[in-house]
């Protein structure tokens, strides 16, 4: 990030972040979301909290019942799975109901769709629990997941994939909007019963896969992948390269590293490898005809890169409900906001703080200027943390928090920068590990980051009144700070020894005045 002066740049205004619309009563519908995604694998209750863009998963369970196990040979679905999965929606309608969060929305999805009973199974589900399953086809179960990846990354260019026990769904997105869809039978639940081994499997989705491509055309855009066995994998790969931040979401892997896991998955002992990754025996079963998927899928689309998504069909539910206006955000700014709103000393202060610190950042890019944003209204969202471990927890928040919207280095930025919010010094913490993964300039300007917030901070007026102003000169290396006479006094030894740890951190000489 260059921190150097930018006089084109003089908007500091948050734009369209300039009112949270969690508050607005348009949305307030929205402030507890239930859905209930009855999968061939699967079935699992989601209930979202608060309205804002990228809203808090307020209750998640799942119920492995393999509705799907069999299909292939029997045309019904598993009679064991079909009694757990009703079972299980019983639960969830009363937890709902205690959580406020009727009436659910429920899809279901290949099972029940290709099953001859599929229908049947819809009708005793109403009649013993009064929820209406809404079974989709393929092409809608691909429209939804591709809204669940838009939730999180709204604008986005690519090929989302799909994988459920039963299926596997391919949809493009371009510039925010569902483009393509396609469907096809390349769930493991089917590839498991597919005759001749591994051999007999490899021919089949490679047959597939060929018919897919030609339906989808050329692909060289990111590959988002969406589905639990995905999602195991990027789990297997984490441990096979000894990968240290365990979140699965925007976790990218290359082809390469794709390949290789596959042949990681061959090769291990598939018990210790489900307990070292932490991956249900249910889930572990299907993972290796996963793998297999997945390699011919790069190897075909030969996609530009590869990202893993925690967000598919029961965001893009939630997704379809929200209005456009809502759509448009930023899903990491509306985190922030919603946690600044909700836990911070002086709600709004960020915003002011942002504006304060600017000009030392002006002439930072777009994306970063968002980072910069969230940082500011995270920074005092700790606060109820004891003293000693304020640092840790701030960072630990913010790589580790359900935040929509971030890449793996962003996060650690981000987490660097609210550290050194609270001290001078990032040695000493349990997290060194990951410091690596930021080159060493932008450990540098997480650091400036992070000091500037933490002067800032001191000079706490109210929520809307800035108490001065900087000026950054970087050739002259000459920070000056403008206070007002009401701020002066606010600028105490404590202040004056923060202030002079940041121009320490800028390689910079201080001029501090008081304007009239």
């Amino acid at each position: 990030m260059d921190v150097s002066a930018s006089a084109d740049q003089k908007d500091v205004e948050w734009g369209p972040f300039e009112r949270p619309l969690f508050s607005d009563p348009s949305v307030r519908h929205l402030s507890r979301v239930g859905v209930v995604d009855v999968g061939s694998n699967s079935v699992r209750l989601v209930v979202f909290d608060g309205a804002a863009r990228s809203p808090a998963y307020f209750y998640n369970e799942k119920i492995m019942c393999a509705l799907g196990a069999g299909l292939s040979e029997t045309g019904r679905l598993n009679p064991e799975g079909r009694a757990r999965a009703l079972a299980a929606i019983k639960r969830f309608q009363l937890l709902a109901h205690g959580m406020e969060a009727t009436p659910l929305t429920a899809v279901a999805t290949a099972a029940v769709r290709d099953a001859e009973d599929g229908q049947d199974f819809v009708d005793q589900v109403h009649r013993e629990t009064g929820l209406r399953i809404n079974v989709i086809p393929g092409a809608e179960e691909a429209r939804l997941s591709a809204q669940g990846v838009l939730l999180g990354w709204p604008g986005s260019y690519g090929l989302v994939c799909d994988i459920g026990g039963s299926s596997l769904e391919l949809a493009e997105i371009k510039g925010g909007q569902v483009g393509r869809r396609v469907t096809s039978a390349l769930g493991p639940l089917k590839l498991r019963e597919i005759p001749g081994g591994r051999k007999g499997r490899r021919a089949y989705i490679k047959q597939v896969v060929a018919e897919l491509l030609d339906q989808m055309g050329s692909q060289r855009d990111r590959l988002f992948l969406v589905g639990g066995s995905w999602r195991a994998i990027a789990r297997i790969d984490m441990d096979r390269q000894n990968y240290p931040l365990h979140v699965l979401h925007e976790y990218r892997m290359s082809t390469k590293a794709i390949r290789a896991t596959a042949d990681y998955i061959r090769e291990s002992d598939l018990n210790e490898l489900r307990g070292r990754c932490s991956i249900s025996s249910a889930r572990m079963e299907l993972v290796p005809f996963a793998s297999e998927v997945l390699t011919e899928i790069v190897s075909a689309f030969r996609p530009h890169d590869i990202a893993v998504s925690s967000y598919g069909i029961r965001e893009g539910m939630l997704y379809q409900q929200m209005p456009q206006a809502l759509r448009d955000r930023d899903p990491l700014i509306e985190a922030c906001r919603f946690a600044e709103a909700k836990d911070a000393r002086l709600p709004g202060f960020g915003r002011t703080l942002y504006k304060f610190i600017h000009p030392i950042f002006r002439a930072a890019k777009p994306e970063k200027q968002r980072i910069i944003k969230a940082a500011c209204l995270l920074h005092d969202v700790t606060w109820r943390a004891h003293p000693d471990y304020r640092a840790e927890v701030c960072f630990d928040n913010a790589t580790r928090a359900n935040l929509g919207g971030l890449k793996h280095k962003e996060r650690i930025f981000l987490g660097l920068a609210l550290l050194h919010r609270y001290r001078n010094k990032r040695e000493g913490t349990s997290f060194e590990n990951l410091y690596g993964y930021l080159t060493e300039a932008e450990q540098l300007q997480a650091e400036i980051l992070g000091k500037a917030m933490r002067f800032g901070a001191m000079l706490w007026l109210e929520a809307d009144a800035i108490p001065g102003e900087f000026r950054w000169y970087p050739k002259k290396r000459v920070l000056e700070l403008r206070l007002s006479e009401a701020a002066w006094p606010l600028l105490g030894e404590v202040a004056m020894s923060r202030l002079k740890s940041l121009a320490g951190s800028l390689d910079a000489t201080l001029d501090v005045r008081m304007t009239r």
